[in-house]
């Protein structure tokens, strides 16, 4: 079958499965099939496929026709211009959390520490440590299963500098002794009424430990609030990433529990996605 014929029956096939975006996915895959580049279809569409390529194209489009994530297929994710691993263990890192990381980048200083809570596939500490390189921190995280792959990203992507990040599994705090410069975060936040009503892609597929903020989305905000000035230096600062319904409330656990200087900033659709807070 030539590369056009195969690209048509992939979107023909995630369309009858409901897919969004069924044409885009359907390419996606068959680029990376084929580490092909996004004119090959215009350009090369009579190329033919081997066996074994057509075999692998087949069942990636099938397992993206039962709403398995676009990125647990391929097993990686693009996140500050940094390639991640990603599976089922953690959370797809999403475009709208570049939005802390870069302001907190703007914090840093040389020889810095960062505590990373709820780490994940450990995308947002990595990141801060590729772009700043004179900074250290330690990622934490409550699944033993999203270390193995934060611990995996680092050794990938900072490679020597990997020895500037520690990984801990704790719930929070809970197991976390030193002070830190700067606390980051990106708890789970979606209430738990409403994880039913998720996307396929995420409500059947990506960790629950990451999505459900309990009853009101809240749960973990009141915890890092109550909790997080006994890790931080003097004019430390905490950066949590946020549902975009939630900025008020979370501002006001920061004020109760002696925050200031509290600032929220808005992501690339213009909602409220970071709040940042700082120790007197």
């Amino acid at each position: 079958m030539r590369y056009r014929e195969c690209y048509e029956k992939g979107v023909r096939r995630l369309q009858e499965a409901d897919v969004p975006e069924a044409g885009l996915n359907a390419l996606l895959l068959l680029e990376y099939v084929c580490g092909t580049g996004r004119s090959d279809l215009l350009a090369h569409g009579d190329r033919p496929l081997s066996l074994g390529q057509m075999e692998q194209y087949e069942e990636m489009f099938a397992k993206r026709a039962k709403r398995m994530p676009l990125q647990q297929i391929t097993g990686e994710q693009e996140f500050m211009g940094l390639a991640f691993r990603v599976n089922r263990n953690v959370l797809i890192p999403r475009q709208d959390t570049e939005i802390l990381v870069e302001q907190a980048l703007k914090a840093l200083k040389p020889g810095m520490r960062i505590l990373d809570l709820c780490t994940g596939s450990g995308c947002i500490l990595i990141s801060l440590l590729a772009f700043a390189p004179e900074c250290s921190g330690l990622g934490v995280d409550i699944s033993a299963g999203a270390l193995e792959v934060a611990v995996e990203n680092a050794e990938r992507i900072l490679a020597e500098g990997s020895m500037r990040a520690d990984w801990l599994q704790s719930d929070l705090f809970e197991q976390v002794e030193d002070v830190y410069h700067v606390i980051t975060a990106n708890p789970p936040y979606i209430p738990t009424g409403a994880l039913e009503g998720l996307m396929p892609e995420v409500r059947d597929y990506e960790p629950v430990l990451a999505l459900d903020g309990r009853e009101d989305g809240l749960f973990f905000y009141r915890r890092i609030a109550r909790e997080a000035e006994r890790y931080l230096c003097r004019g430390g600062m905490l950066f949590l990433e946020i549902g975009a319904e939630q900025a008020s409330d979370v501002r006001q656990l920061l004020a109760q529990n002696g925050f200031a200087d509290i600032k929220v900033y808005q992501d690339y659709a213009g909602l409220d996605r970071v709040v940042r807070a700082c120790v007197p």
